[in-house]
């Protein structure tokens, strides 16, 4: 068998952690099976280095452009592969092969008002349309990700397989005191701090976590600190207005993306982690702080329950003073801390790369052994 994947989003935040970890464990799991990698120039050497049974292709396309609807069609048609599997949403018409999608979410759908222009909306809409009823199996992320895709294309529900992610193996790896101690002198961590880890965009409810955090203040948390860990704020004045509103430029920091080390020690230093977000088709941050036995506080929306289960405080993210209640919660009751952190450990191994990729694995194998392309109809 031949499945050639689509690697072009390798570096993305969240697509490229899916990619990553898909072709790490199917590099483990398999080496019969040829696997072509269609890959921008600089990702070229990722392949010798999964093994001999990996190869790529140079793919110059630019994601979401038409020059990808005829090159990348023209290069399955020269390397002939078995299956073809796109990690997100673009499917091209003239892919002359079986195919997988994967939809990660319908983020475009649920909340248009975030696309730049209502043209944007429509090339989502179209594209994901089109995918799903050209592929012949489309796996998503979550089950609240597969009703969505249910609702708004009509699609069979045994067409939709839910495969869902899990930590890097990264994450949950115990630190030595010295490293913590560089962490904390460097960002000068001397108070209890709030954390929020992820993109800053308008979906992410920031604002509103601003707001929760400054009514903490007022009833009293004086040295409490919010620690914002994702893109530069002067992307979206909105945040930017929401700190000054409070006066809270002395408390509420944006310190931008960090490394993989930096970002587990403030996981584990952090009183809570609280992810407000109004939409997920995941949503790996939660996750990632119960692995290091960090309380959670998230929303009662979308894919978190699913995700958190148990192991977290679930608020309403469109109520600003739940959100603070919640968090209270969390920083001044002892018994449901240490719940929690049991909980949160449990719940992070509750996911697993392993099982995720063997059952991609077990669907590239039956997509390909199928006699004749599937009925493509919804």
């Amino acid at each position: 068998m031949r499945v050639a994947i689509d690697a072009r989003k390798l570096h993305d935040f969240g697509i490229g952690t899916y990619i990553r970890n898909l072709l790490r464990h199917l590099a483990r799991a398999d080496r019969e099976t040829e696997y072509v990698l269609l890959c921008l120039e600089q990702d070229m050497p990722v392949a010798r280095q999964l093994g001999e049974n990996f190869r790529a292709v140079r793919e110059p396309s630019p994601n979401y452009s038409l020059r990808e609807q005829i090159h990348v069609p023209w290069v399955l048609w020269r390397e002939k592969p078995d299956v073809f599997h796109a990690p997100h949403y673009v499917l091209p018409p003239a892919v002359p092969c079986r195919s997988v999608v994967t939809i990660h979410d319908c983020i475009h759908l649920r909340f248009p008002q975030y696309l730049p222009n209502r043209a944007a909306w429509l090339y989502a809409r179209a594209s994901m349309w089109s995918a799903i009823r050209r592929a012949d199996r489309v796996l998503t992320v979550s089950e609240a990700s597969k009703q969505d895709l249910l609702r708004y294309f009509g699609v069979r529900p045994d067409k939709v397989v839910v495969t869902y992610n899990a930590l890097d193996e990264r994450f949950g790896r115990t630190m030595d005191e010295e490293a913590i101690g560089r962490v904390r002198e460097r960002y000068q961590l001397h108070h209890p701090f709030v954390l929020y880890v992820g993109t800053v965009k308008p979906h992410k409810n920031l604002v509103r976590l601003i707001d929760a955090f400054e009514g903490l203040r007022r009833e009293g948390f004086s040295d409490l600190k919010l620690l914002i860990i994702g893109d530069e704020i002067s992307k979206y004045p909105a945040l930017r207005h929401a700190v000054h509103q409070h006066k809270l430029h002395k408390h509420v920091r944006f310190l931008g993306f960090q490394s993989d080390d930096t970002l587990a020690v403030l996981y584990k230093l952090a009183a809570a982690f609280v992810f407000p977000s109004l939409y997920e088709g995941f949503g790996l941050p939660p996750l990632e702080a119960m692995a290091y036995g960090t309380p959670v506080v998230t929303s009662n929306v979308s894919s978190l329950p699913e995700v958190a289960g148990d192991a977290a405080v679930l608020v309403d993210p469109y109520d600003a003073i739940d959100i603070r209640d919640g968090i209270r919660r969390v920083l001044t009751d002892q018994a449901l801390r240490d719940t929690l952190r049991e909980k949160g450990f449990a719940r992070a191994r509750a996911f697993s790369w392993v099982r995720s990729v063997d059952q991609t694995l077990a669907i590239y194998r039956d997509v390909a052994n199928r006699n004749g392309r599937s009925a493509n109809a919804s």
